[in-house]
């Protein structure tokens, strides 16, 4: 489960400015680390279905951020796609 100091710690590291709480950049990182916490999960509960729909929708979720950081903002894209370590996309 993402704790809220958790939360804040993921944040803090891909944050704009002081105040950036709802970034694209803040949202795919958020959503990075809960995909991460449920994929550990369903390797232990491979027949837990729902979390598997709802990890799918988190995984949708990201792919649509970052298509759009990708179309408003092509470095922002390349700097969160190192940080977070995550496959890139050719634009």
């Amino acid at each position: 489960m993402l704790t809220k100091t958790k939360k804040q710690k993921i944040i803090k590291d891909v944050q704009i400015h002081d105040k950036d709480t709802g970034s694209a950049e803040a949202q795919i990182a958020i959503l990075s680390t809960r995909i991460t916490e449920l994929t550990k999960h369903l390797k232990t509960h491979a027949k837990d279905n729902h979390s598997r729909r709802g990890l799918l929708q988190m995984v949708a979720d990201r792919q649509t951020l970052l298509k759009y950081l990708l179309k408003k903002n092509v470095a922002r894209y390349d700097v969160v796609v190192k940080k977070l370590d995550l496959k890139k996309k050719s634009a």
